[in-house]
């Protein structure tokens, strides 16, 4: 294991004190979180508000344990530490997440409540879930929570904690004055802070933006959670073509891009430097892509007389963007369109959006960097004796983050081949075991075919698969080496 990314272990092993402070800290956030879908179910008359009061009282006390237990006047934290955080803070949250979405009943068994709330946090918005145009206001509403959460915590572990960890190449973005572990509790605070401050302003927006549209204020404040979190949870099983509107497909195509873009820009443009946010090379590229991507949809559905006109334009730009970015709403049944259509669409899953954003996916700068090392192959093939540097936005790209780099992206190969090998080892089939593979690990939502695809859900899997997507959504989330070093016998040692 590369020595930058863990220390020495010490004599004394793991302090578990820090940690108990930030899971205990984040689980009490949602304790106090769950009461909100409680005062809507009791302002409307539904039973279920006893449930999420008695959820958020348990998850409280819970929190506040953890919290007290740990609590000194100056904490400082290794990079062991971080990664246990990292995990833990995730697994926690889902599990006491699932605990309303249970006790409700509206899940048959804690699997499938787990598999809903991780998917949730995580982004995913895979859902296990149907009737969701009958269910009571406040389950929808904690599903919205939960991705909206969920987005808030990936902005912040993007830009605070995984760069300082240096996975996955995302030292690329390592912010000011946060180089070592010891930092990451002071410096994670001030960037939630004022992260907290755009998220929530681009999720009003969003959400007075779908009311404006015509939504209903409860459905607009969901889906402004699910847009701009680029989760996808609806509170229709048609998702946003229960609408079948223009407005509102205008809307969530805005703010799915606005989700998938770096959130230090948004800070960066009103700060002044408004050139920042349109000189960037991964949005450059990211928008380079959709522009070429949507055009080819458009082209296929006029061809092959699917959807043709405005119509097909914007068919092709709302599915295209809803899937690359990972949010996963649908407005039509894409795996309908044919194989080659089908095919487009498993691809653009692994895409993604840009570094430090709620967007899922391989991401675009690591594309980027990949196709560096690529040209500064292949110009040295040609001039053995030249001097080729790679550079990124400008700047030296220097071997570390390309070796971190490739290291993601073996990893994320791997990881899927063998998540689609076990899932298919319960007994799907080829096609749901790899685009369920293939949408967990890329956070995505619908995968294909008529089990799993955009107009099913994944209820009819079995509990084996529905945990094995579940691992698959939290290692893609949290960039696969963050979790799988802890399964190295040597981070262990004390």
């Amino acid at each position: 294991m590369n020595a930058t990314l863990i220390r020495p272990a010490s004599k004394a092993g793991i302090d578990p004190g820090p940690i108990f402070l930030v899971v205990g800290a984040l689980l009490s956030t949602l304790g106090i979180a769950m009461f909100i879908p409680a005062l809507v179910d009791l302002s409307r008359g539904y039973n279920d508000w006893q449930i999420f009061a008695a959820s958020g009282c348990l998850t409280l006390f819970m929190g506040i344990g953890m919290w007290l237990s740990s609590r000194a006047e100056s904490i400082s934290m290794t990079l062991r530490q971080a990664f246990l955080i990292t995990v833990l803070s995730w697994v926690t949250l889902a599990g006491f997440g699932a605990i309303p979405l249970y006790w409700s009943g509206f899940t048959p068994s804690y699997t499938d409540a787990f598999f809903e709330s991780m998917s949730g946090l995580t982004t995913t918005g895979s859902t296990v879930m149907s009737g969701l145009d009958h269910l009571p206001p406040g389950i929808n509403l904690w599903r919205g929570m939960l991705q909206w959460l969920g987005g808030l915590g990936v902005i912040v572990m993007a830009i605070a904690v995984m760069p300082m960890l240096q996975v996955g190449g995302m030292q690329l973005f390592k912010a000011e004055a946060f180089d070592t572990a010891e930092k990451i509790l002071p410096r994670a605070a001030q960037i939630a802070s004022v992260m907290a401050f755009v998220y929530l302003g681009g999720t009003l927006a969003c959400a007075i933006s779908y009311f404006v549209a015509g939504m209903t204020f409860l459905d607009a404040v969901i889906h402004g959670m699910t847009t701009v979190a680029t989760g996808g949870m609806s509170s229709h099983d048609a998702s946003i073509g229960y609408y079948d509107s223009v407005a509102i497909d205008s809307i969530a195509i805005f703010f799915m891009l606005f989700g998938s873009l770096p959130f230090i820009l948004y800070i960066q443009f009103l700060r002044g430097m408004p050139d920042r946010l349109f000189s960037d090379s991964q949005v450059k590229t990211f928008f380079l892509f959709l522009a070429v991507l949507i055009p080819i949809m458009w082209i296929y559905q006029s061809v092959q007389g699917i959807n043709s006109g405005v119509d097909g334009l914007r068919y092709a730009a709302f599915n295209v963007i809803s899937i690359m970015t990972g949010t996963g709403y649908a407005t039509t049944d894409y795996t309908l369109w044919g194989p080659l259509a089908t095919g487009f669409f498993f691809i653009l899953m692994f895409i993604g959006g840009c570094a430090g954003s709620t967007a899922c996916g391989i991401k675009i700068f690591r594309l980027q960097v990949l196709f560096e090392d690529l040209k500064q192959h292949l110009n040295r093939i040609v001039f053995p004796h030249g001097v080729f540097v790679k550079r990124y936005n400008g700047a030296i790209l220097h071997d570390g983050v390309s070796a971190a780099v490739m290291s993601f992206f073996f990893m994320y190969m791997i990881s899927f081949v063998i998540l689609a090998a076990l899932i298919s080892f319960t007994g799907l089939d080829m096609t749901t075991s790899l685009s369920g593979a293939a949408t967990a690990i890329s956070n995505v939502g619908p995968g294909l075919g008529s089990m799993i695809g955009p107009s099913g859900n994944f209820a009819e899997l079995n509990s084996t698969a529905k945990w094995l997507l579940s691992f698959g959504m939290l290692v893609g989330r949290l960039e696969f080496l963050t979790v799988f070093v802890l399964f190295v016998p040597r981070f262990w040692i004390h």
